[in-house]
């Protein structure tokens, strides 16, 4: 009896309520579910540059170029503000993101969209809106859904980008500068039809165009009255280590007005142009990268064919210091793709048909560049209102392989130069 009068207490002690501490401790509170907010985000960086060439050429142009086409000249080629919120990788429901991107700098004077800031300023640095999208993710079709892209945004196809730090190399490939387009105004679908396959459809304006013509405009939103198909297809093998991305973008590219008909003999309005890209990357090491870029375009207005190929080769040698190298021929069959544009406004009237554009182009010729670079990224102190820095120092030297003299104002059959850029990133 005695012991089992001192047990009770003690039993009783066990089947008291535990305290609030003990059933917090038991069972934390869920955490709240993530905001829609949560990856927005606002980024920059300003990128700035020269190309010094040795052949001081008379017209001050390094033929063959565009967003570094001016010799032995200092250019502020960037400086460009992001604000996005980009659609959740992981979602399987319903997702809604967005992007804008605005530039300012000598880039611009390439990069416009038609009728959009392009003739607004003279001077060799101008304004941009680089893309302008809605972005939806639609839980259709297949397992991994359908992504769409609604608004302005930057062309599916080559290896390299407007966004300078996402480059290899300050200097660009001609396949990036006369093959292939920049930016469209449409409707882009990306169908994720299995972990390895995606497959992309859309319908735009055209090449750097928006909305509006009308015949003999030198300032529409669009250069012509028909609209453009930009699709391909996607594989991504290996684990990620080896993605293929083949492209295409068909329709009519050439101004409707009085000048492009009579030297064209064509309605611009119907004649194709079709574009092709085949982009090949393959990280064969942690520290090693292979990128090939393999380029086919074809007017129909004028009959004019141009293609060639880049291969890229990089080599992180550690986490700051990367060597990158670069080789590329690329034909001009006709004369009619590769051109230089002394003027800050010359390429846009181009592209708008205006006959006032001074245009030094019509070489016949097949056009081979090698270009060896370093990529230098220091570490930083961390919480500073810089990011990143990088720089990026590149020898290059272009020729022609069939004895053309494009070169120094015409007058050579190459070119050497040197140059490199500088990137901060906030």
């Amino acid at each position: 009896m005695r012991k089992f009068v001192l047990a009770l207490p003690l039993a009783l002690a066990c089947l008291a309520p535990a305290s609030a501490a003990d059933i917090l401790k038991a069972k934390k509170a869920p955490p709240p579910p993530p905001s829609w907010w949560d990856t927005f985000e606002i980024s920059g960086h300003v990128e700035g540059g020269a190309t010094w060439n040795r052949e001081n050429p008379p017209d001050g142009l390094n033929f063959g170029h565009l967003f570094t086409d001016r010799a032995n000249t200092f250019l502020l080629n960037q400086a460009l503000l992001t604000a996005q919120r980009p659609l959740d990788p992981k979602a399987t429901g319903f997702d809604v993101g967005f992007k804008f991107q605005a530039m300012y700098g000598s880039d611009a004077r390439y990069t416009h969209f038609l009728g959009e800031f392009d003739q607004s300023i003279s001077g060799r640095n101008q304004f941009d809106i680089v893309e302008a999208h809605a972005l939806f993710h639609l839980p259709w079709l297949t397992e991994g859904g359908m992504d769409v892209k609604v608004g302005q945004y930057v062309t599916l196809e080559g290896a390299e980008v407007i966004y300078a730090p996402d480059n290899p190399l300050y200097t660009h490939s001609y396949i990036f500068n006369f093959g292939i387009p920049f930016k469209h105004t449409g409707v882009m679908t990306t169908t994720h039809v299995n972990s390895m396959f995606d497959v992309y459809l859309g319908i735009d304006t055209g090449v750097n165009t928006t909305f509006g013509h009308r015949f003999d405009c030198f300032n529409c939103g669009d250069n012509n009255t028909a609209p453009a198909f930009h699709g391909g297809i996607g594989f991504n093998l290996l684990d990620g280590k080896l993605t293929i991305l083949a492209t295409t973008h068909i329709g009519p590219e050439n101004p409707n007005t009085t000048n492009v008909i009579a030297a064209c003999t064509c309605d611009p309005n119907s004649a194709v142009r079709y574009l092709n890209d085949v982009t090949i990357t393959l990280k064969a090491t942690d520290k090693l990268t292979f990128i090939t870029d393999l380029n086919y375009i074809r007017d129909n207005g004028f009959g004019a064919t141009g293609g060639g190929a880049a291969q890229y080769v990089t080599y992180a040698i550690n986490d700051w210091l990367k060597i990158v190298g670069r080789g590329e021929v690329w034909r001009d069959n006709n004369g009619f793709f590769v051109a230089a544009f002394p003027g800050n406004l010359d390429f846009v009237m181009a592209e708008h048909g205006n006959p006032n554009a001074v245009v030094i182009g019509g070489f016949v010729a097949t056009y081979a560049a090698v270009t060896a670079g370093v990529t230098i990224t220091p570490e930083l102190p961390k919480g500073g209102a810089v990011k990143a820095v990088i720089f990026r120092p590149e020898v290059r030297y272009d020729w022609t392989l069939n004895g053309a003299t494009p070169f120094a104002a015409g007058t050579r059959s190459s070119q050497f130069t040197f140059g490199g850029d500088f990137i901060a990133k906030f």
